[in-house]
């Protein structure tokens, strides 16, 4: 089945653009140029993805994620790729703390939308089943009342459901297939993207923030992702 593009964004010249490069690509396409055309979009038919540029004529960008975000449903799990204002790293941070799953700054190369769009759809994919586990891995890992469902992409804590985006159940999942080792910034975002990380960016430490909130008894005074100042993050072996 081809997946659904839906592009809210009020260069109507970029879309036009954007949109004929995903077609040829393979993917179906919609586009809409106000935040409020948007969400009528995803009430109308839901989409696998939004490309949402932040600098809207009717509404900001970061209010039309949060209610993609909160609406339940299929709406809740459409992933959302943010157009940013390149040299604006604010906007970025509040966008993935809100549940955005990447973020693209402008201008961007066509290639580079595609790339990142289908890394996020393929993170999201492998919830049908689309990946296989490496030999020896357990598909459900346990770690004390934490539960890490590969199978179905869930996370839960004593039987209740967490609440992560896709990437952020990757960022947990690759530090939880390493519990007990340290590992930096980058070498997390390589085992999850494949690609090295930009430099200085800081978004990981976003995500963690957010992991920490869904999993930990106390996010101010984590047990189960620790902090090693001055290289990165460590999973604990032994949690309650």
């Amino acid at each position: 089945m081809t997946q659904q593009l839906l592009m809210i964004e009020d260069d109507t010249r970029l879309a036009s653009m954007v949109g004929e490069y995903l077609r040829q690509s393979g993917y179906g396409f919609t586009h809409a140029a106000t935040g409020a055309g948007g969400l009528e979009a995803l009430q109308a038919g839901p989409a696998d993805l939004v490309i949402l540029d932040l600098m809207l004529p009717d509404m900001d960008g970061l209010e039309v994620c949060r209610r993609i975000k909160g609406q339940g449903g299929d709406s809740a799990r459409t992933a959302v790729l943010m157009l940013t204002a390149k040299g604006d790293p604010m906007d970025r941070i509040v966008g993935l703390e809100i549940g955005a799953d990447d973020y693209l700054p402008k201008p961007f190369e066509p290639r580079e939308l595609l790339a990142r769009i289908r890394a996020v759809l393929r993170r999201g994919g492998d919830a049908a089943g689309n990946h296989s586990a490496s030999a020896g891995n357990h598909k459900v890992m346990r770690f004390g009342s934490l539960e890490i469902d590969r199978d179905a992409r869930s996370v839960s804590v004593s039987g209740n459901l967490c609440e992560l985006t896709s990437y952020q159940f990757d960022l947990l999942v690759a530090l939880a297939e390493r519990a007990g080792r340290v590992l930096s910034r980058d070498q997390i975002m390589e085992a999850v993207r494949g690609r090295e990380l930009e430099a200085f960016d800081r978004s990981i430490d976003v995500h963690m923030g957010r992991i920490r909130s869904a999993i930990e008894l106390d996010a101010k005074d984590p047990k189960r992702i620790l902090t090693v100042r001055g290289v990165g993050y460590v999973f604990a072996k032994q949690q309650d």
